[in-house]
């Protein structure tokens, strides 16, 4: 029988599949009977699920990162798909076929590799090339950066989102580069393939992606310029000054200090990564929170926690156009600045909230999403 991804998922479907367990939260309802939130996944995707009944039984036979089997029905609640669970029941590993829980990039992986390998060839400054064919080189290391997704929760949350995202990040270098003299254009290029290289050794990912301990004390930034400064020593001539500044590009892809960087941009090589950087995680993150709602037939999306609003689905593209349910929840909030009418010579304006500046991190120390 053919598996059910969460993809698949419709409204009022009967659920019966195998899933992974990526989120497992016990809760307390407010007429004090408890509750269990899940979050369930397959490489389609994930969806919110909801145990009501015989929760502390349950909760004994399952925990994070197993694969259970589900058996319940969809339903979409304040524009989001949710499964409401009847039974669940804890399989073992090796009956599962691992291929179909972990999301992969949607771009072929041999198509990415060989891409990456036309970029590398194409660097003209002799030693900056030999560092990335040290890199190539390392068949350990280039396993797990092929492999790598690019974050936990924020943007490109897939197998091979790392490679994928670099390589974005190099075609928006080779279109930028042209409007402006005096680029260093072979050092953008070697910023963007390694400013996250630290991520293979920061993030687990062979089965729900997480952090591992040395990313959760050291940071994919100062993995990654660890890894580089060894690449470095095997490169002759490499310069000091040349190494100083593909170091500080790592340091300071962030941006800001309170978003993580050690280090602000201060060339303007540092600064087009960190702008650039910015950009493609966000696109990303945008397209498939809106990907992931395709289900719903409102025209708004659901609440980002990350970037503090909704997102209008439309882009004047075509299709027919669906008529906006009234829907509090769906409605997004105004931008617009709150005039105060009891004081009009002093209109007060609504307090900033950081969600949408680059590398939003300080406004979600909280959320376990990097």
């Amino acid at each position: 029988m053919a598996k059910q991804f969460v993809a698949d998922i419709k409204d009022r479907d009967p659920v019966a599949a195998v899933f992974l367990v990526k989120e497992k939260i016990m809760a307390m309802a407010k007429n004090g009977k408890p509750y269990m939130n899940l979050r369930l996944m397959d490489k389609s995707g994930d969806v919110d699920a909801k145990i009501w009944d015989n929760v502390d039984a349950l909760d004994k036979l399952f925990e994070r990162d197993d694969f259970v089997q589900v058996r319940g029905k969809a339903s979409v609640y304040l524009n989001k798909m949710q499964v409401v669970v009847a039974e669940i029941t804890r399989i073992p590993e090796e009956t599962v076929n691992l291929a179909d829980f972990l999301p992969e990039s949607p771009r072929d992986s041999g198509e990415m590799c060989r891409e990456l390998d036309a970029v590398v060839a194409a660097i003209a400054d002799p030693h900056l090339k030999a560092l990335m064919e040290a890199f190539l080189a390392d068949g350990p290391l280039m396993a797990k950066y092929r492999t790598a997704p690019a974050a936990k929760g924020m943007h490109h949350v897939y197998l091979g989102g790392l490679l994928e995202h670099s390589l974005s990040l190099v075609r928006l270098v080779k279109t930028i580069v042209p409007m402006y003299v005096g680029i260093n254009e072979d050092l953008l290029v070697v910023g963007a393939l390694l400013h996250d290289v630290g991520k293979i050794h920061e993030m687990s990912y062979e089965r729900a992606f997480d952090y591992t301990d040395e990313g959760k004390l050291l940071g994919h930034i100062t993995i990654g310029v660890a890894l580089v400064e060894d690449k470095i020593r095997t490169v002759e001539g490499f310069s000091r000054e040349l190494a100083m500044l593909l170091k500080h590009m790592l340091l300071s892809h962030h941006g800001q200090y309170e978003y993580g960087s050690p280090k602000r941009p201060k060339t303007v090589e540092a600064t087009i990564l960190n702008y650039l950087d910015d950009m493609d995680s966000k696109i990303n993150g945008i397209q498939a929170h809106i990907a992931k709602e395709s289900a719903s037939s409102s025209r708004w999306t659901s609440h980002h926690r990350l970037y503090d609003r909704y997102f209008f689905k439309g882009n004047g593209m075509g299709g027919e156009e669906v008529e906006q349910e009234e829907c509090e929840e769906q409605a997004p909030e105004s931008d617009e600045p709150v005039i105060q009418v009891e004081s009009p010579a002093r209109p007060a304006r609504r307090e900033e909230k950081p969600g949408f500046s680059n590398q939003p991190l300080k406004a979600l120390e909280n959320l376990d999403l990097f």
